[in-house]
């Protein structure tokens, strides 16, 4: 077993730069000969000598994933809203075709997705790809069908 006092010397002192020739580091303290380099204060982290750096070259992602899929989703409030309106009427099937034709949604949304807020009191049929527990419950209630896609 080493004890600290039997080690060699752990903590070096620091080279003192710029005292003297006959120390190896005088002169000029190891920073070549004039330039932006050899001066105080300089920071070129990611200066790549005029080229566009590399963090300018890559695309910005951010926190977005690459995966992330356009999901519409639409209460069952609005569904009444919009009947009552009589912009969609309960003979339709509600899906995604209709409610993009109709602009109520996103057309850059891929998947139509049913959420149980608030009361819907017209029985309507509708073709969604994913939908609440309560969304269900309160569709079956009043004898609304909805059929998810798979």
């Amino acid at each position: 077993m080493i004890t600290l006092n039997t080690k060699e010397k752990i903590n070096k002192s620091k080279m003192r730069v710029g005292r003297g020739i006959g120390s190896g580091k005088g002169k000029t303290s190891g920073r070549g000969v004039k330039g932006q380099k050899s001066r105080s204060g300089v920071a070129i982290k990611s200066f790549e000598g005029g080229q566009m750096p590399l963090y300018r070259r890559l695309p910005k992602r951010g926190f977005n994933p690459i995966s992330n899929q356009n999901i519409a989703i639409m209460n069952l409030e609005k569904i009444q809203s919009y009947i009552n309106e009589k912009t969609i009427s309960t003979s339709d099937i509600i899906n995604m075709e209709l409610l993009k034709k109709l602009k109520l949604v996103n057309k850059n949304s891929q998947k139509l997705k049913i959420l149980g807020k608030g009361e819907i009191k017209d029985k309507v049929n509708i073709e969604a790809d994913l939908a609440s527990k309560s969304a269900i419950e309160k569709l079956e209630k009043i004898s609304g069908s909805i059929q998810l896609k798979k």
